[in-house]
């Protein structure tokens, strides 16, 4: 059973949600997102709170009762603060830059490597080595943030590559003589 689906996601001032068609509703200062909510869960508003709750006790209803609830407090969380990935590009001569609204990468390949970012996503080239990327649907960040990564994933040898900003990568050691 989930422990997660019981407790109702509190909305901060300035943001309100609206349940509409099978579909929640939730606007704030960023922006507005939506759900498609489940038929096994019943989400309802009342007093500044947002509570999910199962339709029948079945398995697939507890599953999707937690996921729910925690989709819900993401959206929240996001039209009010946003959601940030950062990106750290690791190598000689590596670098990334925004030319208008597309991210270009210089990452070893014999050709630049473009990007254009979707609707809703902002990419910020900080430094030519530090890249971030916001925006209000976390599923979104960090799956614009996972296909950058994936341009040139950090290799085990000299570390070169694009990583998430605080992850280790496990050095091998190399061949020996």
């Amino acid at each position: 059973m989930s422990r997660v689906g019981k407790y109702p996601v509190a909305l901060p001032q300035g943001v309100t949600a609206e349940v509409k068609d099978k579909t929640l509703a939730v606007k704030g200062k960023l922006g507005n997102l939506s759900l498609p909510i489940p038929s096994e869960v019943v989400v309802s508003v009342a007093d500044g709170k947002v509570s999910v709750s199962m339709h029948h006790d079945t398995s697939r209803a507890r599953v999707l009762w937690g996921t729910t609830r925690n989709n819900i407090n993401n959206m929240v969380k996001g039209v009010t603060d946003g959601f940030k990935s950062v990106l750290e590009i690791e190598g000689v001569g590596f670098k990334a830059a925004m030319q208008g609204k597309e991210l270009v990468l210089n990452i070893g390949f014999s050709h630049e490597v473009r990007f254009t970012p979707p609707e809703g996503i902002t990419i910020k080239a900080e430094k030519p080595t530090l890249l971030s990327v916001t925006g209000i649907d976390k599923q979104q960040v960090g799956q614009v943030a996972a296909e950058i990564r994936g341009f040139k994933k950090p290799e085990p040898y000299k570390g070169k590559g694009i990583k998430y900003q605080g992850e280790r990568v496990r050095r091998k050691e190399g061949k020996k003589k």
